[in-house]
């Protein structure tokens, strides 16, 4: 870059409003490494303006882009020996497609499995020989298949089910499969099998399987010792996520009882004699070293707010992406070395978050404020709802809400039942009444955030993506009276339209949740389908969708606009080439400008 040039970016930055340079400033994902060659990494970075794959080799210090495609790629797995990386080719963000293997050091992508079409990911699993991979694959017509594939050779199915299930992890020494599934028909709770390379069942962990309980199990990953059988399990026996190991071969279990509240993660570190462990609570999370031989329990030193990857290095480091809601994210080490800073434009902060706790009809819901410094209400308000359902809001960087505070509104964000980090018993809370237990917390809150004097009651945004957006639609239709403007990204809009329409894994979710199909249980659908309120909305609606969703498809969006069409309800729609989301920043800054005007227009 010339002088002339550098002075010009810089004036253009300063320039820029810091909502629009939070959206610009590179940042990247937690690096991954190649287990058997630790100085090859493989992260995620926006430094292009689209999200794409790079390559690092962290001896040279050399950064390459592996992927360039119109609307970026984050979907990437480096093989152990560190000498390709697989990435997943979808056709524009539409999540079905083929996996890509491209050599680490650069060169022509070439087809990872030949022989296997075009499908939804389900897992992989690549092995440590550099010519066998597990790949799981998930189609509306066979439901979930699994096979093994080995460079040469034409692919082997080992699996077969019509219910979700998924590749969880290859053992170490590469005979060993574990795959998490959902064959007794919960698509929340998932049962564990382990099979040989053949296919062959070699044992079962089952915590579904009386029928008195719902209990989900999830594969952590096998020890990275050679020979080793034992297998890391995440499990909700006690009410909430947590660890245990699991010898596949002698059926022995080890649990960790450790004294934290909230839920628990874990990974192995790179020698199999301890585990890193996550601790998430109410928003917030932190990390520790649990030693295997000792049971003893060390803390990781984290600052406080949200670490949302963490990876034990075969030094003993830890490195881990860690931010908050007033600092951006950064890739930290224990060993206080920078591990990856981004060149460029320096994202600015935000307002820290305040805790809200409100008394609820299902129990005291957890809420985070953030408002702009120095002033007091009653402000406009947007309650921003999170999308998953099975996800929660916590006190990490956002550049979202941060937009809506530097342009003078508090933002409430809501961890309704339905959200993850408050126990077994909150999550699984939505059953059957789908939607409308949820609205119901969020009504809550937003009686709170009037009567506390923060929210104006006369301007109110209801906003979201994905289930968030799902919600929005749902509450500006149940709950008229109490929303202001309405803004819904990527929503579930017409439920019934949106199952048929839908990828597979979701219809098997919306099964679990509604206990059936439309057919089967169609008064539920109709009950916590915002289509079946349309005509009592009355605040001005404003949605975006991916043409290719898969997730929430634009069909049943369609069909909702065309009945606010019919009685000439205010609404504007806005439809992107991509699927569930942008990972364009252009675009994905568009879309905010694009909400901002149409709140400012009706809210005055």
């Amino acid at each position: 870059m010339t002088e002339s040039n550098g002075t010009a970016a810089a004036e253009r930055n300063d320039e820029m409003p810091d909502w629009e340079k939070r959206f610009r400033a590179p940042r990247v994902s937690l690096p991954d490494w190649a287990e058997d060659a630790p100085d090859r990494s493989l992260f995620v970075s926006n430094a292009t303006g689209t999200y794409e794959l790079y390559a690092w080799d962290r001896a040279t210090g050399e950064q390459r882009q592996v992927t360039d495609r119109p609307n970026g790629t984050t979907d990437g797995v480096l093989s152990p020996d560190g000498a390709s990386v697989w990435w997943f080719d979808d056709k524009d963000g539409d999540e079905f497609g083929v996996w890509r293997r491209q050599p680490f050091e650069g060169g022509p992508d070439e087809l990872a499995a030949p022989g296997l079409e075009a499908s939804y990911p389900a897992g992989l699993a690549l092995g440590r020989d550099g010519r066998t991979a597990v790949v799981g694959r998930s189609t509306d017509e066979d439901g979930t298949t699994i096979y093994v594939v080995r460079t040469g050779e034409d692919p082997v199915e080992i699996y077969r089910h019509r219910e979700s299930a998924g590749v969880g992890d290859l053992s170490h020494d590469g005979s060993l499969i574990a795959i998490e599934h959902t064959e007794h028909g919960d698509a929340m709770h998932s049962a564990l099998r382990v099979v040989r390379l053949d296919g062959t069942a070699v044992t079962e962990l089952d915590d579904t399987k009386d029928g008195t309980e719902e209990l989900g199990l999830e594969v952590l990953g096998f020890a990275p010792v050679d020979g080793d059988t034992r297998l890391l399990v995440g499990h909700q026996r006690r009410g909430r996520w947590e660890p245990l190991v699991w010898d596949v071969a002698t059926g022995e279990e080890t649990d960790l009882v450790l004294d934290l509240p909230g839920d628990v993660g874990a990974e192995w570190y790179p020698d199999g004699t301890g585990l890193l462990i996550a601790h998430s609570f109410e928003a917030r999370s932190e990390l520790f070293r649990y030693d295997l031989a000792s049971r003893a329990l060390e803390k990781v030193p984290t600052p406080p707010g949200s670490v949302s990857g963490a990876t034990a290095r075969p030094d003993g480091s830890v490195e881990y992406l860690w931010s908050s809601s007033a600092e951006p994210s950064a890739v930290r080490s224990t060993s206080g070395a920078v591990v990856l800073d981004p060149p460029g434009l320096k994202s600015p902060g935000s307002v820290a978050v305040e805790d809200a706790w409100v008394e609820g009809p299902g129990g005291r819901i957890h809420a985070l404020v953030q408002k702009p410094a120095g002033v007091s209400g009653p402000l406009p308000t947007v309650f921003d709802i999170h999308g998953g359902p099975t996800w929660h809001d916590s006190d990490s960087f956002a550049a979202g809400p941060a937009a809506w505070v530097d342009h003078g509104y508090a933002v409430v964000r809501v961890n309704y039942r339905g959200s993850t980090g408050y126990g077994r018993a909150w999550t699984d809370a939505l059953k059957h009444r789908v939607g409308l237990i949820e609205l119901e917390d969020i009504a809550a809150v937003r009686s709170w955030a009037v009567d506390s004097g923060l929210a104006d009651p006369s301007r109110l945004v209801l906003t979201g993506g994905s289930w968030g957006g799902y919600l929005t639609l749902l509450g500006l239709g149940t709950q008229p009276e109490l929303w202001t403007v309405g803004i819904a990204a990527v929503p579930v809009a017409d439920y019934v339209t949106a199952y048929h329409d839908e990828m597979e894994a979701l219809k098997a979710m919306d099964r679990t949740l509604l206990g059936g199909t439309p057919e089967e249980v169609p008064e539920r659908f109709e009950a916590s389908s915002p289509l079946t309120y349309v005509d009592q909305v009355k605040a001005p609606v404003y949605i975006s969708a991916g043409v290719n969703d898969p997730r929430c498809p634009i069909r049943q969006i369609d069909n909702y606009v065309k009945r606010l069409e019919a009685r000439g309800a205010v609404h504007e729609v806005y439809r992107y080439d991509a699927g569930h989301g942008s990972l364009v920043v252009d675009e994905r800054i568009k879309q905010v400008r694009l909400e901002l005007d149409f709140a400012a227009r009706y809210l005055g």
